[in-house]
């Protein structure tokens, strides 16, 4: 699939989330109200971002198995995604201005530190110098993105 097809169709997605709000059908998530979240400019960096790996993964898996490093990275990563859109649908309907493409960029690249950690982890012990150094880079994003939504 191509970029430009994922784009539109995250696009879409945010557009219908959006416009079931606006229409009374008010999205909710544990009794919270998450329509003016999805229209979001964080989330739409992280809900594009998800579409991309869930269309790179459907693609992996027609030439390799689970067991694939790709495949495991690709999982890996949706799964970290799926946490951190959690971690915004938590944050108060009051509170969206937090939601920033600035703060989806810092998620998204927190969520790529802590895959390329991951990666390391399968490959060297948790004392190796570079899995030290990934696991402060991955520290240091989780704690802007925690300043941020407190």
């Amino acid at each position: 699939m191509s970029r430009k097809a994922i784009l539109i169709i995250a696009a879409c997605l945010m557009l219908a989330g959006s416009a079931a709000a606006q229409e009374g059908g008010k999205a909710e998530t544990a009794g919270k109200e998450v329509g003016p979240i999805r229209s979001s400019a964080a989330y739409a960096e992280v809900l594009l971002r998800k579409t991309e790996l869930q269309s790179d993964l459907e693609s992996f898996l027609i030439d390799y198995t689970e067991q694939n490093p790709k495949v495991v990275d690709v999982r890996f990563e949706l799964a970290a995604l799926n946490k951190e859109i959690d971690k915004i649908f938590a944050v108060r309907p009051s509170e969206t201005a937090k939601l920033t493409s600035a703060l989806g960029k810092l998620v998204l690249k927190k969520v790529e530190l802590e895959t390329d950690l991951s990666r390391l982890l399968r490959s060297y012990s948790a004392d190796h110098p570079e899995v030290k150094r990934m696991k402060r880079k991955v520290e240091l994003y989780a704690a802007a993105v925690k300043e941020i939504l407190g």
